[in-house]
């Protein structure tokens, strides 16, 4: 692995260290909504991941390679919810403790699910406290390894083994998309899997995407530098409140993205909607933005072929019911 970033020798190794333990989860498109976009759309469903979200890949990854020294001492990992899941099974799986630190309004099938898989919660404020600080004091107390949420190489290879996948499924089913849509918050999961897909499909459009008031990416792919968002709106998309982009990911995507796109909150209910309509899928808000941006027409279906990964699936019931009822 380089310096740099990881390359694609490493995401395949990743596939290698998850055999087994993560779900290769299947390209699924329905007949029905493929004749009404007038195209063929391929949903990537990662909420039928271990865990609910492609986070387990990536915290799978950097853990399962901690010596046995360092995996006595622990982890610790700072996550609204996704990663710390992902952390917590992971660790779990491997026979190490692990702390996490969430929001405490981290929506509370998160918090729940965390402590089942056997972690321990901290939380704090989201608005007015610095989590990376909690994480990095707590740590330093500790002697826990930090496994942060994208911007390390280990990460970012073990998200890339869901656009290696991509690749191999279309490679299967003799499909080579015109574009591939992926949500976006920190990074890891779009740059990890543009490694891939580019490598495969070099004429492929790959576009991230984000939240309205969130698409801090987009702005940063526009003016070809890292922004931070400052005036932040509220959004249900949790998973991807991330102000800045990580440095290591946007190395990497200012690189191989073809451009930054951005949905609202209307659209982001109604691919919730037609997931569960159409493909009997749940898919939490932050994880629907790749989907409603190909059903938008930001990456245009019509006449083309079109991969979008739906990047979790963990939402409370009750507001996964309210949100439906505002698409009927």
């Amino acid at each position: 692995m380089t310096a740099n970033r990881p390359q694609l020798d490493d995401i395949r190794a990743a596939a290698s260290r998850l055999n087994g333990q993560a779900v290769r989860t299947p390209l699924l498109e329905s007949p029905l909504l493929n004749e009404q976009l007038g195209g063929r759309l391929l949903v990537k469903p990662e909420c039928l991941q271990k865990t609910g979200s492609f986070k387990f890949r990536g915290a799978f990854n950097r853990i399962s390679q901690l010596t046995g020294a360092e995996r006595e001492r622990g982890v610790i990992a700072f996550s609204s919810g996704n990663h710390a899941q992902g952390v917590a099974a992971a660790a779990n799986l491997s026979g190490t403790p692990a702390v996490i630190v969430m929001p405490e309004d981290a929506p509370a099938i998160k918090i729940a699910n965390t402590k089942a898989w056997g972690a321990e919660v901290v939380t704090y404020p989201r608005h007015g406290a610095d989590r990376e600080a909690i994480a990095a004091e707590i740590s330093g107390i500790r002697g826990l390894i930090i496994v942060p949420p994208y911007d390390d190489n280990d990460i970012i290879a073990g998200q890339g083994t869901v656009g290696l996948e991509i690749t191999e499924q279309c490679s299967d089913l003799s499909i080579t998309p015109d574009a591939v849509t992926i949500c976006c918050g920190g990074g890891g999961l779009s740059s990890g899997s543009a490694i891939a897909l580019s490598a495969a499909f070099p004429d492929c459009d790959l576009h991230t995407v984000e939240p309205e008031g969130w698409d801090d990416t987009a702005r940063s792919l526009e003016q070809g530098e890292r922004v931070t968002i400052v005036d932040a709106t509220p959004s249900h998309c949790d998973a991807l409140l991330a102000r800045s982009p990580g440095e290591q990911t946007f190395a990497i995507n200012s690189e191989l993205i073809t451009s930054g796109l951005v949905v609202s909150e209307a659209e982001v209910f109604h691919a919730m909607a037609v997931a569960n309509t159409f493909l009997k899928l749940v898919a939490e808000p932050g994880g629907a933005v790749a989907l409603a941006a190909a059903l938008a027409g930001h990456a245009p279906v019509a006449g083309r072929t079109v991969v979008a990964v739906i990047s979790g699936g963990n939402v409370d019931p009750a507001l996964y019911a309210e949100l439906l009822e505002k698409t009927a």
